[in-house]
């Protein structure tokens, strides 16, 4: 199974639309997780257009997008969970652990600032920005593959 991972698209204020080369993992992925500030709900109608979506509320986006602020699933056997805004990067681990104490991966965003880190317990995900790079050198997002039970997982700088 191929998961796209996205965050902080903050449409239609910081780009217009999705990146083109963001366009083609997309359109090849089998879920698609957004962490939240999408601001526009109807970013969530174009990406099921690719493939079925779960997406969590970010502190931008509407009040009345019914967006949950956290969510845990399993993608085949890997348990993952989704929040907006894990907090201080201090501690970060400690408190996703506390918060999501079956998860294997947590997906979050909030900071664009993309970080794979992964202690094989416990693997925090920040795909960063694909429209919203900020400070940091790249647009970026992630990729994760499940198979057989094994899990890999890339940034990818566009």
């Amino acid at each position: 199974m191929k998961v796209v991972a996205i965050s902080d698209t903050h449409l239609p204020r910081r780009a217009k639309r999705l990146p083109d080369g963001l366009l083609l993992y997309l359109k090849a992925a089998d879920l698609i997780l957004h962490a939240g500030d999408l601001m526009d709900p109807a970013l969530l109608d174009e990406l099921e257009t690719y493939a079925p979506t779960l997406a969590v509320c970010g502190n931008l986006d509407p009040p009345d997008s019914r967006l949950p602020e956290t969510r845990e699933f399993g993608i085949g056997e890997i348990k993952v969970a989704m929040i907006h805004d894990s907090g201080r990067r201090e501690g970060r681990a400690r408190r996703m652990r506390r918060q999501f104490p079956e998860a294997r991966v947590v997906v979050f965003g909030h900071s664009h600032i993309p970080l794979l880190q992964d202690d094989g317990d416990l693997m925090l995900l920040n795909p960063g920005s694909p429209t919203d790079k900020r400070r940091q050198p790249d647009f970026t997002f992630a990729v994760l593959e499940v198979e057989n039970g094994a899990l890999s997982t890339e940034l990818v700088r566009l």
